[in-house]
C-alpha cells in the first residue's frame, strides 16, 4: 500500500501493557508485541495503533509522559521500538504510535521548571488565583473535580484537563509548538507511519479564561456521575487557535512519504460530529478523526446512519475513522449485551465495520469477542474507577491482558498479571479459536478479507436506503460495482422485501426466498446488483 494507504483502512489498536509479557514481570512489553505480530498480520489488517510507550510515571498508564523521546523500561528499549517497526514493516504493517501534546507528566523536567519560573515559566497554562483563593474559573477535570492545582512554588494555579499529574502544556507558546513538531520528527525519522492525536481538540484553551455555561440537563442522565458533565465544554477546549497548530502537524508530516494523522476528538455529542468534520476537512488538517460515538450505547440503524451520512454531508472532502471499542470504553460485546447474543454481536461488530465507508479501528481481544473483565474494587488501577466507584467502574475492564492460549494466565505472563485475567475471557483464549472452524477468530478474517477484495466496501461511496428499525441498509459504489448492505440489529427475525442482486460473501442469518429477504436475529448480508 502506498499513497494515501490509511483511506479505507483497517487498524489494529495495542494496548502495549496487556499484550504480551516477554520478560515475566506481569506487564506487557514491545518483544512481546513484536513476538505476536504474525497474529495480527493473519487478521488482514493494514496497520498496528500503538497506546503509549514512553517514559511515564504510569500515573495515568503512559497519557502522562515524563519524556517524549524514549521508551519506558517497563516497556524495553528504543532499539526494541526499532525492531518491532521493522518487523511490522517486513509483514507489510504500518505503525502508528500516540502522541500526548496536549498534557505532560507533573515529572516532566519542563514542568519543575516551570513552576520555579524558570526558561520553560510559560510552557504550561498559569493563572492568578482569585482574590478569595478560588481557581480562576469554573473549569473542571474530565476525571473529577476542578481543572486547576495551586502550586505554592509559583503562586499560581495550574491547568489539568485530565489528572493533577497532567498539567496542560501552553500551546499557544509557539517554542512549546515547535518543541511538541521537533518530538514528532523524532519519531518519525525512526520510521513511524502516522500519529493517534490523544485529546486532540484539547490543545489549546480560551485565552480569558472564561466561565463554561452549564450544560442542558438530560433528564435521564441527571445529574450524572462527573462534574465535567454538567458543563458546556465552550472554552477549555476546542479554540479556533487550534486548528492552526494542526496545520503546522500536517505540513511537518507532508514533508515524510505515506504518513497519516488521526485525532481523538473528546467532545459531547451535541459537537463531536461537526468536529469531526471540521478538523478534517481540506488538506491541511488531520488525515481522519474519530469521535465516542460509535463507542456508547446506542445501537440502532438510525444511530450508525445518523453518524455516517452526517459526516460526509458536512465534510465531503473530510475522512471519518470508525471504533466500537477501545481501551477507554466497555467492550462491545457487552455494552451491546441487549441485542443479541455475546457471539452474534461479535460477529454483527465486524460486518457492520467492514462494511462502513471509512477507515475502521479493531481493539485488541475484539477478534476473539472478548466481553467486558468484570472487577473487584480491589483490583482496580484506574484513576476514574477508583474515586467514581460503583457508579463507574473506570476502564480496566476493557485493558486486562490479551488471552492467548489455555495455560496459566491465558499465555499472557508466566507471573501474576498486572490486572487479572478471570475464566470468561481466557474460554475465547486465541489457541483455542484458532483450532475451532467457525470461531469469532476466523470470522473476522474472513470478513477482512472480503473487505480487502471489495472495492466498494474499501473505497466505495454510501446511500442509505430507507428500512424499518432495526433494519439498516445502504449501498456502496465503487465505479461500476456496487453492493448492498443489509444488516438486522436486534435480536428477532425480520422479513422484508429482497433487495436486487445476488448474495456473496459471508453471510450471517440471513436468506432469500424468490422476493423475500429474512433476516434472523444479528443478520447481514450483502448482495451484487
Amino acid at each position: 500500500m502506498s499513497g494515501e494507504w490509511w483511506r479505507g483502512a483497517t487498524i489494529y489498536q495495542i494496548y502495549p501493557r496487556s499484550f504480551q509479557d516477554s520478560n515475566g514481570d506481569g506487564i506487557g512489553d514491545l518483544r512481546g508485541i513484536t513476538r505476536r505480530l504474525d497474529h495480527v498480520a493473519s487478521l488482514g489488517v493494514d496497520a498496528v495503533w500503538l497506546s503509549p510507550i514512553f517514559t511515564s510515571p504510569m500515573a495515568d498508564m503512559g497519557y502522562d509522559v515524563a519524556n517524549y523521546r524514549d521508551i519506558d523500561p517497563l516497556f524495553g528499549s528504543l532499539a526494541d521500538f526499532d525492531a518491532l517497526v521493522a518487523r511490522a514493516h517486513d509483514l507489510g504493517l504500518k505503525v502508528i504510535i500516540d502522541q500526548v501534546i496536549s498534557h505532560s507528566s507533573d515529572r516532566h523536567p519542563w514542568f519543575a521548571n516551570s513552576k520555579k519560573r524558570g526558561a520553560k515559566a510559560d510552557w504550561y497554562v498559569w493563572a492568578d488565583p482569585r482574590p478569595d483563593g478560588a481557581p480562576p474559573n469554573n473549569w473542571q477535570s474530565v476525571f473529577g473535580g476542578p481543572a486547576w492545582e495551586y502550586a505554592p512554588e509559583r503562586g499560581q494555579y495550574y491547568l489539568h484537563n485530565f489528572l493533577i499529574q497532567q498539567p496542560d502544556l501552553n500551546l499557544r507558546n509557539p517554542e512549546v509548538q515547535d518543541e511538541m513538531l521537533d518530538v514528532l520528527r523524532f519519531w518519525l525519522d525512526r520510521g513511524v507511519d502516522g500519529f493517534r492525536l490523544d485529546t486532540v481538540n484539547y490543545y489549546i484553551h480560551d485565552a480569558a479564561l472564561r466561565d463554561n455555561p452549564p450544560m442542558q440537563p438530560d433528564p435521564e442522565r441527571w445529574p450524572p456521575v462527573n462534574t465535567y458533565d454538567m458543563q458546556d465544554h465552550l472554552h477549555d477546549k476546542n479554540c479556533p487557535e487550534n486548528l492552526a497548530f494542526l496545520a503546522r502537524i500536517r505540513a511537518l508530516l507532508d514533508c515524510y512519504d505515506d504518513r497519516c494523522l488521526v485525532g481523538e476528538v473528546g467532545e459531547q455529542p451535541h459537537r463531536a460530529l461537526s468536529l469531526m468534520e471540521e478538523y478534517t476537512r481540506g488538506n491541511d488538517r488531520l488525515h481522519m478523526a474519530y469521535s465516542f460515538d460509535m463507542l456508547g450505547p446506542k445501537f440502532s440503524a438510525a444511530h450508525f446512519r445518523s453518524r455516517i451520512e452526517g459526516f460526509f454531508a458536512g465534510a465531503p472532502d473530510g475522512w471519518p475513522s470508525w471504533s466500537f471499542s477501545n481501551h477507554d470504553v466497555n467492550r462491545h460485546v457487552t455494552r451491546w449485551a441487549a441485542f443479541g447474543t455475546a457471539d452474534a454481536i461479535a460477529r454483527q461488530a465486524i460486518a457492520l465495520l467492514a462494511s462502513f465507508e471509512g477507515t475502521i479501528g479493531i481493539y485488541q481481544g475484539e477478534e476473539l469477542g472478548l466481553p467486558e473483565t468484570e472487577l473487584e474494587y480491589y483490583e482496580l488501577t484506574d484513576p476514574p474507577g477508583l474515586r467514581f466507584w460503583p457508579e463507574n467502574k473506570g476502564r480496566d475492564g476493557c485493558r486486562t491482558p490479551m488471552v492467548w492460549d489455555g495455560s496459566s494466565h491465558a499465555g499472557f505472563s508466566t507471573v501474576k498479571p498486572w490486572l487479572p485475567v478471570k475464566a470468561p475471557q481466557a474460554a475465547l483464549n486465541m489457541e483455542a479459536q484458532e483450532g475451532a472452524a467457525g470461531s469469532v477468530l476466523h470470522h473476522y478474517r474472513t470478513m477482512l478479507a472480503f473487505r480487502r477484495a471489495e472495492p466498494a466496501l474499501r473505497s466505495g461511496k454510501t446511500e442509505f436506503l430507507d428500512a424499518p428499525e432495526p433494519v439498516l441498509a445502504f449501498r456502496r459504489t465503487h465505479g461500476y460495482d456496487t453492493l448492498t448492505c443489509v444488516f438486522n440489529l436486534g435480536p428477532d427475525r425480520v422479513t422484508l422485501p429482497a433487495p436486487a442482486g445476488s448474495p456473496v460473501g459471508p453471510v450471517l442469518a440471513a436468506q432469500i426466498d424468490k422476493d423475500t429477504l429474512t433476516l434472523g436475529p444479528n443478520a447481514a448480508i450483502w448482495l451484487r446488483a
